[in-house]
């Protein structure tokens, strides 16, 4: 799904010297790399303060924590989304509460959103999923009446941008109270182990978001706050900063393919292609299509063998999942994440793919959804 090889090749040198510094100076945790690249996301993200930490998981746990949420307290998020979204809800003792989402884009549903929302609502946390923002504009609008944070997950999509109806711009991760993202070796922006951020403007919170991030502490061994262990460490930070100044670049390269995928798919009712809502740029994390003439599961072994790898994010949709069974819900109730569940699947797509590739799982796919001639 990801050339990861192909892509470190082409940055080799400078990622080989990167590294090299960092055992040479022996600054592992909370090196100079670490703070340099701090600056350098921030400057990229246009946002006053990024907070690095271990993973992605960690840092909406962190920032569910800095917010002072208490156990009962709801939180709102969509059902199609990867089980971290919710995990970290449940793990402090908070309530999931699940709504539906756009067929065509993947994102939540905000009028399902408002209509999900009671007198324990703390929260919202829109998934920024495979690749572009949520409708932002209408979540802000819905968390500004009801007097809610708004905590954005951005594992997927850091790097798009979010045009207001004003016309103004910002990118993806920096428009709610905070924003979450992770560095894991398969994201756009991925390290070469684990590790995430937190993203604030507001001063005050960054502070508390450093200090749980650090045990609880910002002045050693005076514990202020409840808090964790969770850190980027400097070799991963000193990769990250390379592959920042090339994040656009590798924006450009998906997105290229994701439009070599549209010319082909488009002309076909059999599969439809994801659509790009007019209000976000999309880095395409992943290409996802949705499979409506055959059997998606069958397809996916199709392409297994002719050695294509193809991936079904998310084969299962979180109300039903066994961790996070609830009796308010049941199979039914969400019936646009149900159907994506049964009919999505994502098409290899990186930084380093060429025609030849692309016209070969093409026609892999087309060759088992288009029924045979004379058949």
């Amino acid at each position: 799904m990801v050339d990861l090889h192909g892509q470190y090749l082409k940055i080799k040198e400078e990622v080989d010297t990167a590294i090299a510094g960092v055992l040479e100076s022996c600054a592992f945790i909370n090196g100079p790399e670490v703070k340099l690249f701090q600056k350098e996301l921030e400057s990229y993200l246009g946002v006053n303060h990024v907070i690095p930490c271990g993973n992605g998981t960690d840092a909406l746990q962190i920032a569910m924590m800095a917010l002072n949420f208490q156990p009962g307290d709801e939180v709102i998020t969509a059902d199609f989304t990867y089980a971290a979204t919710a995990e970290v809800i449940g793990l402090l003792k908070l309530k999931p509460v699940l709504v539906d989402v756009f067929k065509d884009n993947f994102s939540i549903n905000p009028h399902a959103l408002e209509a999900a929302i009671t007198d324990r609502t703390v929260a919202i946390v829109p998934v920024h999923l495979f690749g572009q923002c949520v409708d932002m504009e209408a979540v802000m609008d819905i968390a500004r009446r009801h007097n809610l944070y708004v905590i954005e997950d951005v594992a997927q999509a850091i790097g798009a941008e979010y045009t207001f109806k004003n016309k103004s711009v910002k990118k993806a991760g920096t428009i709610g109270t905070i924003g979450c993202t992770s560095f894991f070796p398969s994201k756009n922006l991925g390290a070469y182990g684990d590790g995430g951020a937190i993203f604030t403007n507001d001063d005050e919170l960054a502070k508390k978001i450093r200090m749980i991030g650090n045990h609880g502490q910002s002045i050693q061994y005076y514990h202020d706050e409840i808090g964790v262990n969770s850190r980027l460490d400097s070799i991963q930070a000193a990769i990250l900063r390379i592959k920042l100044k090339h994040l656009n670049e590798y924006a450009a390269a998906r997105q290229k393919v994701a439009a070599y995928y549209d010319k082909a798919f488009g002309q076909y009712s059999s599969v439809i292609t994801p659509e790009v809502s007019n209000f976000s740029t999309h880095v395409y994390h992943q290409y996802t299509l949705q499979i409506l003439s055959c059997d998606r599961d069958d397809l996916r072994k199709h392409l297994a063998g002719k050695g294509i790898p193809a991936m079904i994010y998310y084969p299962l949709p979180l109300h039903i999942q066994k961790a996070y069974i609830d009796p308010r819900y049941k199979e039914g109730d969400f019936p646009v994440t149900e159907q994506l569940c049964k009919t999505v699947l994502s098409l290899p797509i990186h930084t380093e793919m060429d025609e030849e590739q692309l016209d070969y799982i093409i026609n892999s796919v087309l060759e088992f959804v288009q029924p045979k001639v004379g058949v």
